[in-house]
């Protein structure tokens, strides 16, 4: 029983912390954010703050690495063999990025000195090069392929954020996939 206090003190004391960096990221970049204000804003010592992160970026990194790892879970659900697959696995990562939308927004908004834009990149281009291994395109130019279509992918996303979800994910994630797999042809 003490066991699961803990870990439920744990758990809580990490859901603050983090909201708190959060709150701080939307009004200014982690470079200006301080373990005082984090601790200050989360109502917690800096001393428990420090048995759990060493910093203020390992914090980050933290929240960055666990969106990650929800990503990849998503993504792994799928084969990625029809275009059918192709559009369900985008409708289900939107609906993901949905339901993160604040921390997700705050992540990837042009201001945030986040390395979060950088590891999404290198995490869908190793995920995406994993999977088009049964298509026959040359190496050099899939490389070029999958900067070109993750790029273009993830501001797609983040304009639909920015544009407080205009569009179901549903619907966003039928234009992703037509604006991959038919280029403008497909917008007609």
């Amino acid at each position: 029983m003490t066991s699961f206090k803990l870990d439920r003190r744990k758990k809580y004391t990490r859901m603050v912390l983090k909201n708190s960096l959060m709150k701080l990221l939307k009004e200014k970049p982690i470079s200006s954010i301080t373990v005082k204000e984090i601790c200050e804003l989360a109502d917690i010592n800096r001393s428990t703050f420090y048995s759990h992160y060493s910093d203020q970026f390992d914090l980050l990194d933290k929240i960055e690495e666990e969106i990650i790892d929800d990503m990849t879970r998503y993504l792994s659900q799928y084969n990625y063999e029809t275009e059918q697959d192709t559009l369900q696995m985008f409708e289900k990562l939107l609906e993901y990025l949905a339901s993160k939308q604040e921390i997700c927004k705050t992540l990837l908004h042009e201001k945030a000195d986040t390395t979060f834009q950088k590891k999404v990149i290198v995490f869908a281009h190793h995920f995406f090069m994993k999977n088009w291994t049964s298509v026959h395109i040359d190496e050099d130019f899939s490389k070029y392929l999958s900067t070109f279509i993750i790029s273009g992918s993830i501001d797609v996303m983040k304009k639909w954020l920015n544009n407080g979800m205009d569009k179901s994910p549903k619907e966003m994630a039928k234009i992703i996939n037509d604006l991959i797999n038919k280029g403008l042809a497909g917008t007609k």
